[in-house]
């Protein structure tokens, strides 16, 4: 196997091998609130090391970047060709509360980019997989996001913004579509991809809620437009990072939730 395909290989091997952990921590493993005011688990540290255990044994010149990552408080530059992104639960809220939506999610990301994206869907049971070049697959299914003309029955994955006076700029969305919020983002997006929603606007992710997720949406022929500034390619992994915004979707449904969403450059 290539350089690529050996990664991609090892990315679903080290996720499936967390996923019976997963389940049996489901709605039992106590919680605590980290300073950022999120909550986190002991399952996500342990999941965040296992994984990339097993992936630092067969490609030890890579670098790793989590959520969970201990002890860093200054931006980490990316410079190495490979690098993985992991949210060893995103959906931590759900998990711990004994709600199902919620996923282990890993990004490979080449100079910057990432390539290849390993989701595993606790609520459906399900592994989604897959990136530009290698197609979207959910499960055995290969998959294609909805591309017809969006309407008033669509499906939009949204979150209510943290930024209290950013609710004024969801109107639009609110009016015009169908809303699911899960409270994972990273469902949000590789849903899109799946074709179970038919498009997502966020106020309120950071980079390792979107990374694994963005091939998939890419793979599926859909597009991720983000809307408060450049994300990619990455060139430094910060724990601190601003939220992002962004809508994702097919090209048509993009243009429409771009429409409905402004936000100046420097939100």
């Amino acid at each position: 196997m290539n350089d690529l395909t050996s990664r991609i290989a090892a990315a679903k091997q080290a996720v499936l091998a967390q996923t019976e952990f997963l389940h049996r921590e489901f709605g039992r493993v106590e919680s605590k609130w980290k300073s950022d005011g999120t909550r986190v688990t002991a399952a996500d540290i342990a999941i965040s090391e296992g994984i990339f255990a097993e992936l630092a044994a067969a490609f030890p010149d890579d670098q790793y970047f989590s959520e969970e990552l201990a002890d860093v408080t200054a931006p980490i530059p990316v410079t190495a060709r490979f690098a993985w992104v992991l949210d060893p639960i995103d959906g931590t809220n759900n998990f711990a509360l004994g709600i199902p939506y919620c996923a282990i999610s890993l990004a490979l990301v080449e100079h910057g980019e990432p390539v290849y994206g390993v989701v595993y869907d606790l609520s459906r049971r399900v592994l989604m997989h897959g990136g530009p070049g290698f197609g979207m697959h959910d499960g055995e299914r290969t998959t294609h996001v909805t591309d017809g003309v969006p309407h008033k029955e669509s499906l939009v994955g949204f979150h209510s913004p943290s930024d209290k006076t950013r609710l004024q700029l969801a109107q639009g969305i609110l009016s015009n579509f169908k809303i699911r919020g899960l409270g994972s983002a990273t469902l949000h997006l590789a849903y899109v991809a799946a074709g179970i929603l038919d498009g997502c606007v966020d106020y309120n992710v950071k980079i390792w809620d979107l990374a694994a997720a963005i091939p998939l949406c890419r793979a599926a022929g859909g597009e991720i437009h983000f809307l408060n500034g450049p994300q990619l390619p990455m060139r430094q992994f910060d724990l601190k990072m601003g939220r992002i915004v962004y809508v994702a979707g097919s090209p048509a449904m993009c243009r429409i939730l771009q429409g409905l969403t402004t936000v100046s450059p420097a939100a």
